[in-house]
């Protein structure tokens, strides 16, 4: 009942009839009231302990009305947790959702937006089905999934409103006609006042001046970031006018900004109606710089406003508020009487009452009969047994019982009868067994895709050779894959630093923008974020991106971004978004500080959500590519950087042979010991390797080319069967990616129980390697130190057949 959804729509004062006009005002009027009223109720939620954090919009009510009318079907948001109203007047949220999200509520669409994964006010929008379809974006108001890091909706913006430009320029993609339509979409970005001092926000309102792209940012300006004021935020304390200098000029190309009160209603419905139309009409960002703006519980539940602002600002506030401000202004204009708007107000606040109730209830419910099932399953386990009965009583008088504390009880009770076999225990195992397949899918599913393009699902087609096949350097390996991928799919774009007119710093993109066009293979400034962004938004709707970071050192820069948005698209979005992004950049083996590129480790931890491709060369790097260009979800590959002119043969079907991810390689077989290495270290293991045949010692080499996912035939502990011996070579430092490859050796492959000696690490050292050739000798794995390394394991094994070198 109180999920019916009540929308806002456009004023056009020379068609409405007044009663119209008032009709439409009422609605708007309405929307934010209630958006108030839920504010405030979800504020009692959480300080009544019913949810455990709650943040919300109040106090920016009337501008996202205004902003909402201007959003149509097919546009995008990547916006702010304040915009709940906006999300009310789209229709993209109801009030109940809201509260099933503050609530958590895992069961299936209470929480449309994220399964319950994400705190209230984190909206997204249904792109795709369970299968990894996708829907009709342009019959959708878009939103991407909210993140909570505030300026990272940033980067993804550009990519939104850069889609729109490709799909208007590019006739190539006019076939895509569930993504757009001529490319008149409008990406909507929101962001606070104090977040625009963020380096990101700084990068991304550059990138779409340049790229001029149709981007609208909002700025909720509230003059304060939590507890600290603009003075401390911002130049001259006013961020339009900071950002004078983007204004466009006659032909000089810029933004068009915009600057209103945030309270003042029908200044707000005109402005964005203006902004918006030159937006989508003229295809230029705009900026809409809202001012005056309140906050009137403070920045979230976690603390009170009063503790930081003045009695004079609360008092401004206080007579400020825009939803105050708008009420006075309907009842100047005869818009409605006192007794009408009071009425209005009092069925507003039953309504919101009545969906928190619902939905509050609707959660406790769905997990009502597992409690019922917990304290029957003890209680018939509890004859004689004391400790149990207490358990099950417990439980069977929590009235709010959440579901760990119901959970808890049935593992403790488990435990506690672990000597006591019966059947009324085995009923309580059969169904605790059953409910973890349904908790991985309440609380750990779809951190992939794993759709019906999913990686392993792309068939795998074998390299072709015959007698002619070129030898070649491995850039033109690589540079007739990508000829031959963007030749079959038009999806396909490619950006990055130095990408397109000289074909990236390796080459391997030589002469591909000459005969692709600068709208499919295109160079960028040097901003590492917002070229993540681009590429998470351009995959977000429909498109095929690989975003280049130059070097693998330079993808600190957008860790962030890769960490907090893409990396856990699928899953806080639980399969409804994805964004299969090609993440290409090359490290490893080079010399200096700054481009000694094997901070694997970083990687691993940071991108869960991803797929990490490490190809040995660049053969094994285009048949990764083929696999990924196939699939839908988003990769890191990691190019080998002194392997761009080393020679390779080439494939015949250079554009169509597939490598599969997480297949691990045996490169040379052997009997004594296995090393497991990838990338670059590999020559060098190999290398070794000959040199130890000398020495009398057998290698097996093990590359696993993908580390996630790492291994998924277990090859290296079926090696180990054979070896019973087993060293790591890593280019990164001591415990880094060395320390990951053990645990899913020896951990998830068992491979431990085939050991006959200590497992081995050789590594970097702890530091980033100096410059030189001798400071890459002295600091990374060299054939001296594999050499040295496999023959010490081999002594300690058996002095007798090896004696001690030093």
């Amino acid at each position: 009942m109180q999920n019916e959804k009540l929308i806002t729509n456009s004023i056009d004062a020379s068609e409405l009839s007044f009663n119209d006009f008032k009709s439409i005002v009422i609605n708007d009027y309405k929307i934010a009231y209630e958006s108030r009223q839920a504010s405030v109720l979800g504020r009692r939620e959480v300080l009544t302990g019913k949810a455990k954090f709650g943040i919300f919009g109040d106090g920016k009510e009337v501008p996202q009305i205004a902003m909402a009318k201007a959003f149509k079907k097919g546009d995008w948001r990547s916006g702010y947790y304040r915009d709940q109203t906006f999300a009310f007047a789209t229709g993209i949220s109801t009030i109940k959702e809201f509260f099933a999200q503050l609530y958590a509520n895992p069961t299936e669409g209470a929480d449309p937006f994220s399964g319950g994964r994400q705190m209230n006010c984190h909206f997204a929008t249904k792109s795709i089905n369970e299968d990894g379809s996708w829907n009709d974006l342009t019959q959708i108001k878009n939103c991407s999934s909210d993140i909570s890091p505030t300026g990272g909706q940033m980067a993804r913006l550009v990519g939104l409103a850069y889609a729109s430009k490709l799909f208007r320029e590019n006739k190539e993609l006019d076939y895509l006609k569930h993504f757009s339509v001529n490319g008149n979409e409008v990406a909507f970005g929101t962001i606070g006042n104090a977040s625009t001092s963020e380096g990101v926000f700084f990068e991304a309102i550059n990138a779409a001046g340049v790229l001029q792209i149709p981007m609208a940012i909002s700025i909720w300006d509230d003059a304060y970031g939590i507890s600290v004021p603009a003075k401390y935020q911002t130049t001259k304390e006013d961020i339009s006018e900071v950002l004078k200098g983007f204004q466009r000029e006659g032909n000089v190309a810029g933004y068009e900004i915009y600057k209103v009160k945030g309270w003042d209603y029908p200044a707000l419905c005109e402005v964005y109606e203006k902004a918006i139309n030159v937006c989508r009409d003229e295809h230029v960002p705009v900026l809409i710089h809202v001012t005056e703006l309140t906050q009137p519980q403070g920045h979230s539940t976690s603390g009170s406003h009063e503790r930081y602002k003045s009695k004079d600002r609360l008092s401004w506030e206080s007579e400020h508020d825009c939803i105050l401000k708008m009420r006075e202004w309907m009842l100047e204009s005869a818009i409605v009487t006192e007794e009408e708007i009071a009425e209005l107000e009092k069925t507003a606040k039953s309504f919101v009452r009545n969906a928190q109730k619902e939905a509050w209830n609707e959660f406790l419910d769905s997990m009502k009969p597992e409690q019922k099932q917990v304290v029957d399953f003890i209680s018939a386990m509890a004859q004689n047994q004391p400790e149990l009965a207490k358990i099950s009583a417990q439980l069977a008088a929590t009235a709010d019982a959440q579901r760990r504390e119901i959970f808890v009880a049935a593992r403790k009770a488990i435990r506690l009868s672990a000597k006591q076999h019966s059947a009324e225990r085995d009923e309580l195992l059969t169904w605790y067994k059953k409910q973890e397949t349904v908790n991985y899918d309440r609380y750990n599913s779809k951190l992939h895709t794993n759709g019906n393009e999913a990686p392993d699902k792309i068939q795998v087609v074998d390299a072709v050779y015959d007698e002619l096949s070129k030898m070649v350097d491995g850039r033109e390996v690589l540079n007739a894959c990508f000829n031959e991928n963007f030749a079959r799919d038009p999806r396909l774009v490619a950006f990055g630093e130095d990408l397109g007119n000289i074909g990236d710093v390796n080459q391997g993109f030589a002469g591909l923008q000459a005969k692709y066009g600068e709208l499919r293979v295109t160079d960028t400034g040097i901003r590492e974020m917002t070229i993540m962004g681009q590429g998470i938004g351009l995959a977000m709707r429909g498109l095929k991106p690989i975003a280049e970071i130059q070097y693998l050192d330079y993808l600190i820069f957008a860790l962030n971004v890769l960490s907090d948005d893409l990396a856990s698209l699928s899953y806080r979005t639980k399969g409804i978004q994805k964004a299969p992004v090609i993440v290409r950049t090359r490290g490893h083996r080079l010399e200096g500080v700054w481009h000694s590129g094997s901070p694997i480790s970083m990687v691993l931890g940071s991108l869960r959500g991803l797929h990490l491709c490490v190809p040995r060369n660049m053969t094994q790097a285009a048949g990764i590519y083929n696999t990924l260009f196939r699939a839908d979800e988003p990769a890191v590959l990691i190019e080998c950087l002194n392997g761009y002119r080393l020679k390779e043969k080439l494939p015949n079907n250079v554009g169509e042979f597939t490598v599969p991810l997480g297949m691990a390689e045996v490169l040379e077989e052997g009997t004594d010991i296995t090393v497991v290495s990838y990338g670059s270290s590999l020559r060098i293991v190999q290398e070794a390797a000959e040199e130890l045949i000398s020495l009398g010692i057998s290698v097996e080499i093990i590359d696993p080319q993908t580390l996630l996912p790492f291994d998924k035939g277990h090859i290296c502990a079926a090696s180990l069967k054979k070896t019973s011996k087993l060293l790591v070579v890593d280019e990164d430092v001591p415990g880094g990616a060395s320390a990951y490859i053990l645990q899913q050796i020896l951990e998830e492959q068992n491979g431990y129980f085939h050991l006959d000696g200590q497992p081995k690490t050789l590594t970097a050292k702890p530091h980033r390697p100096p410059f030189g050739s001798d400071g890459d000798y002295f600091s990374k794995p060299s054939v001296d130190d594999v050499v040295e390394t496999i023959y010490k394991m081999m002594h300690d094994a058996n002095p007798l057949k090896y004696p001690s070198i030093y």
